[in-house]
């Protein structure tokens, strides 16, 4: 099984939106997938993990002291027990993404190659790096 380093970016910042995260690709994509179906597998990892962590905040839980100093650190204690009600219906969401691709509002790059057709085949390596670059609008333009 192949896994896939993601991370995105915005333009002008330094510091990426997220990086670090890894999604496991099934073996019968092979080396090769259409960019289409590789945002839409990265779009409803996202989908799950956000309703993941949506679940977990539903509960109490205790803090350790070292969370708690943490917590302090980033001015933020928090200890769940709460119920955002934001719903994602992940066929949507994949709508929004593709969408968005196309519309221009973020390029793709993987393993440092911009990709701007999602129904090329992309290939990937073992650890092979996504990157979602999001443009960021000019005021007034």
């Amino acid at each position: 099984m192949s896994t896939l380093l993601v991370e995105a970016k915005r333009i002008g910042q330094r510091r990426p939106i997220f990086s670090g995260w890894r999604i496991d690709l099934p073996e019968s994509s092979g080396d090769h997938i259409r960019l289409r179906d590789l945002i839409t597998r990265v779009v409803l990892e996202e989908v799950e993990a956000f309703q993941k962590r949506q679940q977990e905040r539903l509960l109490a839980r205790v803090l350790s002291p070292a969370e708690i100093e943490a917590g302090r650190i980033k001015g933020k204690i928090d200890s769940g027990e709460r119920d955002l009600q934001q719903q994602v219906d992940p066929d949507e969401a994949v709508g929004v993404a593709l969408q968005a691709f196309e519309d221009g509002l973020y390029y793709v790059f993987i393993d440092g190659v911009q990709q701007t057709n999602l129904d090329s085949e992309v290939f990937l390596q073992p650890e092979s790096q996504l990157t979602f670059l999001r443009l960021v609008a000019l005021a007034g333009g």
